[in-house]
């Protein structure tokens, strides 16, 4: 993996200045056991002003601009330059009003008042901050990160300094849910591979990975904000940012390609456990978000005043970032401490990206990292979600962070260099400096001579692969195969059999790209061997309403006992373990009921958290029936009512996708696979190479051009011959009248 050095993006809303907000920074500063006034000055820049300035126009933030401040009684001195990499002049929001109706704006620019740099003399420091009115932002100073914030109503320039980590107070934790109570739609980690087998192989990872984020905003955050829809938006477009910026070591680019506004009410509750409201969240993104706008990750932010139970600020599903059900987290953004809460997106979105919480062998220089178990302002990953991420890709579960977002979904400044294809640009291979891709101009963002492409997997040596070349191989019966289109070099997004169709000889089905089997869980869970075990496991354990046996939590912290009826969709119930290589942190319950051997397994993750031994939803507890919230219900529920059917829709000649869509069998084509054609779908491409230009040519060249050919000697043959018959008589003729004027002279 191509590791950058890291460079933080951080963008700290303007807002007005009032008395109210005096008197809630004098709140937010009381908190902290320790801050200090610091005044900063400009020493060198490409134009004056005062920081606490409110009028600026585009042009008087200049490109590079240093500054003096006191850090811990010691001056340092600040190198800034403007970051050009965000904020798309067609900027998208969505709201929903009070009839449940969705709204689409389009604000205005905004103006660049955004840096980032280093601390002089200091190698691995980082600063990014904005400019906009005063000195907003944070400074990463030998192993400490530093809140800057102007102090509100300040005519000499004050600003308050403190540790980001005492910015709240209170205990807090991080809940997570393991991908396992969820259903990833990506090749598992096969057992029989090590973790550190895969990290031994050649690393396969792409160059970048882009993570397409929406963010939605509940209505208490709203209200909180004084209903000012302008505050609201760009401050989570410099959350946005700030996440980019934490991501970038990672080789990760965040994009903010959507943005939601709950303005009258919330369509879900967001009280209760943290849990139940991201169980809420998931369920809603899934019916409403994804229809309306495509992405990878969405996470709530709550404006609730507090941390939910047992302190926990934000909760995630783990490994999910392709999974329509379950690719999101929950986050508590309560105050103005804007650098705080984008550190608890960045660690439930670690999450949704396959990071676990960090153990204590894994540190960033000494200090904690994003990915520690508990709230600590960290803006750094350490090595060991880094590799937490690279396993996520090398097993497959990133194909929805390969395609690069398209440009007219991105919010942020189009800019030649970022990286990022912006509208109008062929290609964007990153700085001069930075580029390695031949097919690629770095100083005009065009394609070079003779390229007609440069990124994705359809681009090969700087051309594009023929329509109809399998760029993604379906990862088991129940994904779809993608195919090139023969105009861009991007392959499709990633698709798959529409949820709820029979698998496994009718006895699972399909759900998220997975054949739902409880063997598949169990050779998950616990390794190459392992199996369901007998229905008497699952009526014997899960109806205890314990540990090792249960349908779900209650809010208080309790086991739900389950119903017989519904004993198959608590903990999975498993047999041929191997107890000597059991899961890390696992207790194992064995026991024998009727003859049969039962192992489950409890996993002890914390406050608040389901563990990755339930049963997945999809899973098939009786004939015609499947698992969903803990419960056996009829196997209609799986069906997304997308109003496609196999045998009429698609002619009996293919299957239908997620979308709705006919995946025709090769020989026909879409959309209803009624005519010949090549195969594939509308979404996933054509599944069989385009040789029609290559029969053209070789009809030409095989065949006519030999007709042709054959055609020219034959008129070059009459012609001669017709040419000499001519010749021989005017020469027979020319003869004989030579031979009579030669008798005549005599």
């Amino acid at each position: 993996m191509v590791i950058r050095k890291p460079i933080l993006i951080a963008f700290i809303l303007h807002f007005c200045i009032s008395g109210t907000e005096n008197k809630d920074f004098s709140g937010f500063t009381s908190k902290l056991p320790k801050y200090s006034v610091v005044k900063p000055q400009v020493i060198n820049s490409r134009w004056t002003r005062s920081l606490n300035g409110t009028s600026q126009t585009k042009e008087a933030y200049g490109d590079k601009v240093s500054y003096t401040l006191m850090i811990n009684n010691k001056k340092h001195i600040l190198h800034l330059e403007k970051n050009r990499e965000f904020l798309h002049p067609n900027f998208v929001q969505y709201s929903r009003d009070a009839s449940g109706n969705y709204n689409t704006s389009y604000p205005r620019q905004h103006v660049n008042c955004y840096y980032h740099g280093s601390v002089e003399g200091y190698e691995r420091s980082v600063v990014a901050l904005s400019t906009c009115s005063g000195l907003r932002g944070v400074i990463l100073l030998e192993n400490e990160t530093f809140g800057l914030e102007p102090v509100p109503a300040s005519t000499t320039n004050k600003h308050a300094l403190y540790l980001l980590k005492d910015s709240y107070s209170e205990p807090v934790t991080c809940g997570v849910i393991s991908e396992a109570t969820s259903t990833p739609n990506y090749e598992p980690f096969e057992p029989a591979q090590s973790m550190t087998s895969l990290l031994r192989r050649k690393r396969a990872l792409p160059q970048t990975s882009f993570v397409e984020l929406v963010l939605v905003v509940d209505n208490l955050r709203f209200v909180y904000k004084k209903q000012n829809e302008t505050a609201v938006r760009e401050e989570m477009v410099q959350m946005a940012n700030l996440l980019d910026g934490y991501y970038k070591p990672l080789n990760i680019r965040v994009v903010l390609v959507g943005l939601e506004i709950f303005k009258q009410s919330n369509p879900f509750s967001v009280d209760g456990t943290a849990g139940e409201v991201l169980g809420e969240f998931v369920k809603w993104r899934k019916s409403t978000l994804l229809p309306k706008i495509r992405h990878d990750i969405g996470q709530l932010i709550v404006g609730r005043s507090g941390a939910y139970g047992g302190g926990v600020l934000g909760m995630a599903f783990v490994g999910t970032v392709c999974s329509v059900a379950s690719s999101g987290g929950i986050n508590v953004f309560s105050a103005d401490n804007l650098n705080f809460a984008s550190t608890v997106v960045a660690h439930e979105m670690g999450h949704n990206l396959g990071m676990n919480h960090d153990s204590t062998d894994c540190s960033c220089n000494g200090k904690s990292c994003i990915m520690s178990g508990g709230a600590s302002g960290a803006v750094q990953f350490s090595k060991c979600s880094e590799q937490d991420f690279e396993a996520l890709i090398l097993r497959g579960g990133g194909v929805c962070l390969r395609n690069q977002p398209s440009a007219s979904d991105v919010i942020g400044t189009a800019e030649c260099g970022n990286g990022r294809l912006d509208q109008g640009e062929e290609c964007d291979c990153g700085t001069k400096e930075e580029c390695k891709n031949e097919c690629c101009d770095a100083a005009t963002c065009k394609l070079t001579r003779g390229s007609s492409c440069a990124h994705g997997a359809c681009c090969d040596k700087c051309q594009l692969k023929v329509s109809g070349t399998e760029c993604r191989k379906s990862a088991n019966v129940c994904d779809l195969p993608e195919y090139c289109d023969g105009k861009i070099g991007f392959c499709p997004p990633d698709f798959y059999i529409m949820d709820g169709l029979p698998c496994q000889n009718d006895a699972a089905y399909c759900y998220e790209g997975r054949c739902q089997t409880y063997d598949y869980q169990c050779l998950h869970l616990f390794g190459s061997g392992a199996k369901k075990a007998d229905d008497i496991c699952f009526e014997y354990e899960n109806i205890k309403g314990n540990v090792f046996g249960n349908c779900g939590i209650t809010s208080n912290g309790g086991y739900i006992k389950c119903t017989v009826a519904n004993a198959k969709c608590g903990k999975v119930q498993c047999t041929n373990v191997d107890l000597n290589n059991h899961p890390v942190g696992a207790q194992i319950s064995i026991e024998i009921v009727q003859g049969s051997k039962c192992i489950n397994a409890d996993f002890n993750l914390g406050t608040d958290v389901l563990d990755p031994a339930y049963v997945k939803p999809g899973s098939p507890c009786d004939k015609g029936k499947t698992c969903m919230d803990f419960k056996c219900v009829n196997a209609s529920v799986l069906d997304p009512n997308r109003g496609c059917d196999a045998q009429t829709t698609c002619s009996g000649r293919g299957v239908c996708n997620d979308q709705g869509h006919c995946h025709c069998d090769n020989g026909w084509a879409p959309p209803n696979c009624n005519t010949a054609g090549r195969g594939g779908s509308v979404d996933s491409g054509p599944a069989m190479i385009d040789y029609s230009l290559r029969n053209g040519l070789l009809i030409f060249f095989l065949l006519v051009v030999p007709l042709l050919v054959a055609a020219i000697l034959v008129l070059l043959y009459v012609f001669k011959r017709d040419s000499l018959d001519i010749c021989l008589k005017q020469r027979k003729k020319y003869n004989k009248k030579l031979s009579h004027l030669k008798h005549t002279f005599i």
